[in-house]
């Protein structure tokens, strides 16, 4: 009797759950709490964006003319300096990138330890970019080797970070939600920068030579570095001004390094969608290269980043030359920057409203009006801030809306291969490669042009044909490569439909995961 008592008592106790269903109800609380992001979690994040872009504003922005004008490079060394330094970054990316997949998960991530190890070389070696060396031969490797160094260095802050937007969250909406404040603290980072580079700098412009556009030809850096300007400032006072805004700046970076670490979280994604195996990098590639929306998305946004680059890389010196704003063209690049960071909340709301692919268009085509305007308006200082502050809106849906839209096709990538996980690095890298490729391919073809067509280191004035070339790079080729870039993105096939269908079936190849996961530990708990 008491064997039979005890049997039925085991029997009760033990195959049927303590309490059904409070196990699988954690699971799903746990999991809503990891995906949710707080607003602190999401203001860091975005911080640790605005390193690149403050960087970046003052090298797109400024080094150009920096190296023609205070360095007294001759542009033909120039736009070698840097196409090959925006090529070898572009070479970079893909590897980081499939390093970073290869990756073993830390204590603090997978993406972490690139971004803290990187951080104090990529200081170093930007402030070394702007500080001119006391040798006249070796000024072109000089200048050339550290901006390899420090594109390298780059890219693995960058890389890690761009594909940390994938491991902060599963949830679409969140994600969408960090890399609008990752896309406001950027535009915020590129005023920052253009701020920080154009005040400093501003104030101790390297001085102009007024003489015959035939005997500017013939005079040496020596003798300009002796020219002083009617404010008194010399040229080596503006060589001091960039290199005090570059420490500046390489103090702001390690800062925002810092606060990204401290602040963000990254998610352990070891038992989300395991892999069957782990790909080669050939054949990461021609899987990634291969997937028809990515190839879509980032060849569109190729031509329209050229596009930018092109009026970004030469602003400088058409505000200068062309519109005769020597002593204001920092201004208006800071009211491009500043339109552009208020109509970030702008650009967020009309791609939630009216879908991605029309924000595109609407957004990127904004700008084509002011770019005419520019050029067949006679030269004033409100035109150019009119012109600075559209343009500057139109710049904002280009920072945004490529951040917004890549990881819909990673998304779109994973629901298509299943069993082919953990690409997402390789996915950022070779759109940052594609960016970064433009960017050099546009300083390279545009400093070469003002080579061929006569420029004058340091001159007061230009000769007409390099006006023409200035006026030929900030408007009608932009204009051209902006329409090649809005036919391409008529091919995009993700839209606001696939995007919610994408998302339901991720969110079941998760819970399939996860209800796997729970059987396999109610068994271990039974046995």
């Amino acid at each position: 009797m008491a064997r039979g008592e005890g049997a039925e008592q085991y029997s009760a106790t033990s195959l049927l759950p303590p309490k059904p269903g409070q196990d699988e109800l954690k699971i799903v609380k746990r999991e809503r709490r990891r995906d949710h992001l707080s607003i602190w979690s999401k203001i860091c994040f975005a911080i640790g964006g605005a390193p690149y872009q403050i960087t970046g504003s003052a090298l797109g922005f400024f080094l150009q003319i920096y190296l023609l004008d205070v360095a007294q490079l001759d542009p033909f060394y120039a736009s070698i300096i840097l196409f090959v330094g925006r090529a070898w970054d572009g070479v970079t990316d893909p590897v980081v990138g499939f390093l970073v997949s290869r990756s073993q998960w830390t204590r603090i991530g997978r993406m972490m330890p690139w971004i803290l190890i990187s951080t104090p070389f990529a200081v170093m070696s930007y402030f070394m970019i702007w500080f001119v060396p006391p040798v006249e031969q070796g000024k072109v490797v000089w200048y050339l080797v550290f901006y390899c160094i420090f594109q390298s260095l780059q890219t693995c802050f960058h890389v890690p970070y761009s594909a940390l937007t994938m491991f902060i969250s599963s949830e679409q909406k969140e994600r969408d939600s960090a890399t609008a404040y990752r896309m406001t603290v950027e535009v915020l980072g590129t005023v920052l920068g253009t701020a920080i580079q154009g005040q400093i700098v501003g104030g101790a412009i390297a001085p102009c030579v007024k003489h015959s556009l035939g005997s500017l030809a013939d005079l040496n850096s020596t003798q300009l570095g002796s020219e002083v300007n009617v404010s008194g400032i010399s040229l080596n006072d503006t060589k001091q001004a960039y290199m005090i805004a570059s420490g500046v700046i390489c103090i702001i970076y390690v800062i925002c390094a810092f606060v990204l670490f401290m602040g963000v979280k990254e998610q352990d994604d070891r038992g989300q969608l395991k892999p069957d195996r782990r790909m080669s990098f050939c054949e990461g590639l021609r899987l990634v290269i291969g997937f028809g929306p990515y190839l879509k998305l980032v060849m569109g946004f190729l031509f329209t980043s050229l596009a930018f680059m092109l009026l970004e890389g030469n602003i400088a010196l058409f505000c200068t030359y062309a519109l005769g704003l020597r002593e204001d063209f920092q201004n208006v690049l800071l009211a491009i920057m500043l339109a552009g960071t208020i109509s970030i909340p702008f650009w967020q709301w009309f791609l939630s409203r009216f879908g991605k692919k029309t924000a595109v268009y609407f957004g990127i085509s904004w700008v084509v009006p002011f770019m005419i305007m520019v050029i067949c308006i006679e030269p004033s200082i409100i035109m150019a801030y009119v012109v600075a502050v559209g343009s500057g809106i139109s710049v904002a849906a280009a920072f945004l809306l490529p951040w917004s839209m890549l990881p819909d096709v990673v998304d779109d990538f994973k629901v298509q291969n299943p069993d082919t996980q953990g690409h997402e690095a390789i996915f950022y890298s070779f759109y940052v490669f594609f960016t970064k490729f433009a960017s050099g391919v546009s300083l390279g073809i545009s400093t070469l042009s003002l080579h061929f067509a006569g420029y004058v280191n340091n001159g007061c004035t230009q000769p007409e044909s390099v006006i023409l070339t200035l006026k030929m790079l900030v408007a009608p080729a932009p204009i051209v490569l902006i329409a090649l870039g809005l036919v391409i993105f008529k091919l995009y096939p993700i839209d606001e439909k696939r995007r919610q269908e994408n998302r339901k079936a991720l969110q079941e190849l998760r819970d399939l995961d996860e209800d796997s996961q729970t059987d396999s530990t109610e068994l271990g708990n039974m046995v």
